[in-house]
């Protein structure tokens, strides 16, 4: 006999990523799928839930602050793997950690993965996630083949590509039901390292041109960026392309961090003096050695996983994560408007990246990737100043046509989510009327006037 149903009790240490968002929700935890029919059916459109992963979104996307959250976590069986076709299915709960250490043994892998394999199945769907081979893979949706979603009037639905919940699930933020399992198709590999090499840039302009001239031969391309250089040194960075081994061993990624952040840092830390000497220290020694070189996936594709509670680092007061795409046409000078706007600023971003989105179309009417490129970018928060810096950063974005990442941002307005996502009123008349976070309640306030074709 199944144990009964989890309650929803009070939880005070919920939190965004960026630990800015801290709020008191009503937390259950599920451990079986026969459990989420009766939570499923408890929500209502006047008390609705949402159901949520590890809690890696930087904004409030996956936050229904005073509200109820359904955590996913305990549903992580693994429910088909066929090791000849990498056909793969498994609960949402699921981690992308716990994915790669049954596909990797047998040459699979994931056929595209965020910078942290710390997200579950559920949410690599719920937010379309894309990699750093989005220009040859696509993003996480275009692997899908079938997801299982249960509405909170009872219903369970077996979704596939035809079906409009489908494409709304998809990118879908966790609104238009709770994402019980997911079925999709894994990515053959010879070795469980990379080929790699690091190419130095002198500004962003040559970026553009390095990108466009490699991105045919590396499968994986990012770049980090300084965004302190100014003059004609304006966005110099690195460049990294990687592909995979052809020969090597089909080893996994060690699950626990080499390292940890204890303690919050003190206030302060990361200031333009600190990132300045950091972003010197990096180019200097990237610039030297050009070198291909042999990486395992680990410290390539997941950096930022080796440390534990590396969010700390930006102290009690935490920091916004801002993630942008400018579409090709106009994302050169839009990208070199961003970074002139941010140097003016004198705001230090510890972590810098910038690549480019491919031709392959999303599935999802709110998947975030469209063909460009994209910038992401971390600010401590010093309150109003970075505010304002922010809302600069929006006019850009939505002068050039881009739009924001939903998962990656906790104060985007109704006016810029609306303009960056045209879909998103054929999405609203598919959310589930039982489930809402604290993003979707903010960006559907109101609508903006229709264009005229």
């Amino acid at each position: 006999m199944l144990p009964a149903p989890p309650e929803f009790r009070p939880d005070d240490t919920i939190r965004s990523w960026g630990r800015i968002v801290r709020s008191r929700h009503r937390l259950a935890r599920p451990v079986f799928r026969d459990q989420l029919s009766s939570l499923a059916t408890n929500l209502r459109a006047e008390d609705p839930g949402l159901a949520v992963g590890l809690l890696r979104s930087y904004g409030d996307s996956n936050l229904n602050p005073d509200g109820r959250l359904i955590a996913m976590g305990g549903l992580d069986r693994i429910l088909e793997f066929n090791r000849e076709t990498g056909l793969f299915r498994a609960e949402a709960g699921l981690s992308l950690s716990q994915c790669l250490r049954v596909l990797v043994p047998a040459g699979w892998f994931l056929p595209t993965t965020p910078g942290s394999r710390f997200v579950t199945l559920g949410g690599a769907v719920a937010n379309d996630v894309h990699g750093k081979n989005h220009h040859s893979a696509g993003s996480f949706g275009n692997s899908v083949i079938r997801i299982a979603l249960r509405r909170t009037d009872g219903a369970l639905m077996e979704l596939k590509p035809d079906n409009p919940l489908f494409t709304a699930t998809i990118g879908g933020l966790g609104l238009t039901g709770i994402i019980e399992w997911v079925e999709f198709q894994a990515k053959p590999i010879t070795s469980s390292s990379l080929d790699a090499q690091d190419l130095p840039f002198s500004n962003v302009s040559d970026y553009f041109e390095l990108a466009a001239d490699h991105h045919a031969r590396f499968e994986h391309t990012m770049a980090w960026i300084d965004c302190l250089s100014s003059g004609t040194s304006l966005g110099r960075g690195i460049f990294s392309g990687a592909n995979w081994s052809k020969q090597g061993p089909l080893s996994v990624h060690d699950e626990a961090p080499r390292y940890a952040m204890p303690i919050e840092a003190p206030a302060g830390v990361l200031n333009p003096l600190t990132v300045r000497a950091y972003n010197q220290l990096r180019y200097s020694l990237k610039s030297t050695n050009r070198r291909p070189y042999q990486a395992h996936y680990g410290s390539f594709l997941y950096p930022l996983d080796g440390i534990a509670h590396w969010n700390r680092l930006y102290g009690r007061a935490g920091f916004f994560q801002y993630q942008c795409v400018i579409p090709a046409p106009s994302a050169k000078p839009a990208t070199i408007d961003l970074l002139k706007r941010i140097v003016r600023s004198g705001e230090a971003s510890f972590l810098a990246v910038l690549k480019d989105f491919g031709p392959i179309a999303p599935r999802g009417l709110l998947s975030f990737p469209t063909e460009g490129t994209t910038l992401a970018l971390d600010f401590p928060n010093r309150g109003e100043r970075t505010l304002r810096l922010l809302a600069d950063l929006d006019a850009i974005v939505l002068s050039a046509g881009g739009r924001l990442y939903p998962a990656k941002d906790g104060r985007i307005s109704a006016e810029m989510f609306q303009a960056g996502f045209p879909n998103w009123s054929r999405f609203k008349d598919l959310v589930d009327p039982g489930l809402s976070s604290a993003l979707w309640r903010r960006v559907s306030v109101s609508s903006l006037p229709e264009s005229t074709p």
